[in-house]
């Protein structure tokens, strides 16, 4: 699988070290992960205890926050009357009224939370009185049927603590706690709380010495501290309580309700939160989430949003359970004394197990024995000699959140901290979380200056993809229909912030793109057939000005894709480079170019000034484009008249904007010659339409302008405006009224756009049309400037 993986990376056009990938399952690797958990130990991190973690019932083991994946879910949705049972309530027919989506746990509730700061109504329905939040109330009455009710009197929350209450199943009594969790948002105000069920639950009953009730054994089932469930799966339960409450007439309402629920990476199961006996890393020792919430503050988000993401999920987080009850992975590296059965997880043991395990290879754990893996004659602090290990291994995310130890500290070519980790937006609460929460106790920085992520990969119509919808797309089907270049353009040309649409529609559109770009280029390489930079290249001040215009345009596009680069705004980049070579080069400056290209002497200056400035051109477009496509990019660098000698563009170094090359009133005066352009390209076509003329080439333009600074401005580039419109002839005219004897006249604002029919013949050299052809008898089809070319040959 990592050779399958290698190569549809490198067709990717993915670079990496690939004769030397790092891998997790390598002994090096393996012992570094434990030398890192060893210096967790060694500082207090890391502690045994019985807690609430998500529990996959089908893998029968722990999981991590980062190994839940939350689904749509239809769970039963009810609610209970608990009787209250206390002295200070002399009324026995008292309620406290609860709403859960987890029937099930109710086999486990020693107590019901209400908020100390909420407003709780005491209301009478019938010969009944019920307790709940005076906010969710209103609410309510249809739903439970309380439309004749009478307010008894309204209370706070916190007069509610300590109230006893019967269990509705169960002979055993409950209380209530104060949570200032609890909300107000939907239910009733009175939380239904088994401490061995949920986080906030532990954290309640560990707050009230409250018992950790856990009757759910790892398959899933009910032991005989359940009574009657015994033996029942906790989900086919939910169906049984439920009937069990309607006997007991504490049932109100049924029914059901679709939320998002925790589900199992690897199965895809439901999960539950069950309390168990796990090693865990406490985030709170030496103010690790503190201080790793104040490093967050530094670190650069991309998108920004990222940070108050992350900074949300580690103040929320409990600690990291960092046990798995599998029996594939990296062992979690403690032995048990067979005497006191207490646990020994000692700093220098566990490393001694590391040397071990990157001398003799990563499974030594599992070959010898607990005597072969500690020093000779090692007692336990009680006496005991016997020792056997511990069968647990740890989270894989801690595998995966450690390689700023296993990798960038190891190998000399690499850094700490890296510059950038890059994953998907759910990784906010994996490989970035564990890689920071284990850096900054070992090392006291993060692991990573600045963090990308991204969105997902949906179907054109934002549909998330599945086999069971047909709409999945492959990567390498792709590629064969259009190549990787095609690809990895269609991501650069994604918000990436969002989740990213494909289909073969969006697919054509970028293949389509790409081809513009890709003949753009390709009509560039071929003008430079004879072009040696060395030997042929113009100076700058010596560019004509058409030309000095694409170079500083040249120049100020590297500004903007650099800065887009550095920005990580891959879709700008794509963007800019599209545009260029749609707008500015194939629709203007190469179209006006091929006069210069095709006709002019091959040494003059006019065809050497445009050579150089489309070879400054795409000198700067193949660097540009080479992180966008990679293939095609030195596809194109291998073709172009080098001047560094570089065989690849990818180990050139970046292009640096020239100085003095840039010129910004340049640009603004012929984008006001170019904003007349489309107009001029109008008028052309409606006299193309009336049959006029054929091609613009057979035409002559002449501009009437009454506003003298625009006249001024335009007679400056009189000699170069017939060029610029791609015709014959060109005449400008300065006058007080639009003359009214030109049918077709296209007036814009001070401007009037005239198209006639040039005059003379058509040269067959550079097809222009011209009263000089026929007049050299030698050349009796050519125009004096071709024929004075011909003869400088």
């Amino acid at each position: 699988f990592v050779e399958v993986q290698k190569e549809q990376f490198q067709r990717l056009g993915v670079f990496g070290d690939w004769e030397n990938p790092y891998l997790t399952i390598r002994p090096g690797y393996v012992a570094e992960i434990v030398r890192a958990f060893a210096k967790l130990v060694y500082d207090g991190y890391i502690y045994k205890g019985i807690k609430p973690v998500n529990w996959c019932i089908k893998c029968e083991t722990a999981l991590a926050e980062a190994e839940v994946e939350y689904e749509d879910h239809t769970s039963p949705s009810i609610y209970v009357k608990f009787r209250i049972k206390d002295e200070k309530i002399k009324d026995d027919k008292a309620f406290l009224l609860i709403w859960t989506t987890t029937p099930w746990t109710l086999v486990s509730n020693v107590a019901i939370a209400v908020h100390p700061d909420f407003a709780y109504v005491h209301i009478k329905v019938g010969d009944e009185t019920f307790y709940l939040a005076k906010d969710l109330f209103s609410g309510l009455v249809e739903k439970l049927n309380f439309k004749e009710h009478k307010l008894i009197n309204t209370l706070n929350g916190r007069d509610l603590e300590g109230l006893k209450y019967i269990h509705p199943f169960f002979d055993r009594e409950g209380k209530v706690v104060l949570a200032d969790y609890v909300s107000n948002e939907e239910g009733t105000g009175c939380v239904h709380t088994a401490p061995g069920h949920g986080q906030e639950d532990y954290l309640t009953g560990q707050r009230y010495g409250l018992p950790t009730i856990m009757p759910v054994d790892e398959k899933g089932k009910f032991d005989k501290t359940a009574g009657e469930f015994a033996g029942l799966n906790v989900f086919k339960a939910n169906d049984v309580i439920v009937e069990r409450l309607k006997q007991n007439g504490v049932l109100l309402y049924s029914g059901e309700v679709t939320h998002s629920y925790p589900h199992c990476w690897r199965c895809k199961e439901p999960v539950i939160f069950r309390a168990t006996v796990q090693w865990f890393m406490n985030v709170d020792n030496k103010e690790l989430r503190k201080n790793t919430l104040r490093i967050v503050k530094g670190i650069r988000w991309i998108p920004q949003i990222g940070e108050n993401r992350i900074s949300t999920m580690i103040t929320n987080r409990p600690d990291w359970c960092l046990s798995r009850q599998r029996y594939w992975g990296v062992p979690i590296p403690a032995f048990y004394c067979e005497d006191c059965k207490k646990p020994v997880l000692d700093s220098k043991l566990i490393n001694r197990v590391a040397d071990l395990m990157e001398e003799e290879g990563s499974n030594v754990w599992f070959i010898k024995k607990a005597e072969e893996l500690l020093p000779p004659n090692f007692t336990c602090k009680c006496g005991g000699n016997k020792f056997k290990k511990e069968e647990d291994i740890i989270d894989v995310w801690f595998d995966s959140g450690v390689s700023h130890q296993a990798v960038l500290k190891k190998r000399s070519e690499l850094e700490f901290p890296a510059d950038l980790y890059l994953e998907g937006s759910d990784q906010h609460r994996g490989w970035f979380q564990s890689a920071i929460l284990t850096s900054m106790p070992i090392d006291n920085k993060a692991p990573f200056k600045g963090v990308l992520t991204h969105g997902f990969v949906v179907d054109g119509e934002g549909r998330k993809m599945s086999k069971s919808l047909g709409n999945v797309i492959s990567p390498q089907d792709i590629i064969a229909s259009y190549g990787a270049d095609v690809l990895r353009m269609w991501v650069a040309s994604c918000n990436y912030y969002e989740d990213i649409r494909i289909s073969k529609e969006i697919l054509e559109r970028t293949s389509e793109a790409y081809r513009k770009i890709r003949n753009t280029c390709r009509f560039i390489i071929g003008n430079l057939y004879d072009f040696k930079p060395k030997d042929d290249r113009i100076a700058y001040s010596e560019l004509l000005e058409i030309d000095k215009w694409a170079t500083s345009k040249v120049n100020s596009l590297l500004e903007e894709i650099t800065r887009a680069y550095d920005d990580f705004e891959f879709h700008k980049v794509f963007r800019l480079i599209y545009n260029f070579c749609t707008i500015e080069l194939s629709s203007f400056y190469l179209d006006v170019l091929k006069d210069r290209l095709y006709t002019y002497a091959p040494n003059s200056k006019e065809r050497r000034s445009c050579q150089t400035a489309i070879y400054d051109v795409i000198f700067i477009l193949v660097k540009s484009l080479a992180p966008i496509a990679p293939f095609t990019a030195d596809e194109i660098w291998l073709k172009l008249p080098l001047v560094d000698g570089e065989r690849s563009v990818h180990t050139s170094l970046w292009p640096e904007v020239r100085e003095g090359y840039i010129d910004k009133d340049l640009e603004t005066r012929w984008d006001n010659l170019l904003a007349l352009r489309p107009y001029v390209m109008k008028a052309l076509e409606e006299k193309r339409m009336s049959n006029l003329i054929g091609d613009s080439m057979e035409a002559s333009v002449i501009l009437y302008v009454r506003d003298s600074d625009k006249y001024n401005f335009l007679n400056a580039y009189a000699n170069e405006l017939a060029s610029v419109f791609i015709v014959s002839d060109f005449k400008l005219e300065n006058v007080v009224e639009m003359p009214k004897d030109k049918k077709g006249l296209l007036e814009v604002e001070d401007i009037g756009i005239y198209v006639d029919k040039a005059a003379g013949q058509k040269c067959e050299r550079c097809w222009n049309y011209s009263l000089s052809v026929g007049k050299e008898a030698s050349h009796p089809k050519l125009c004096s400037r071709c024929v004075e070319v011909l003869s400088r040959r």
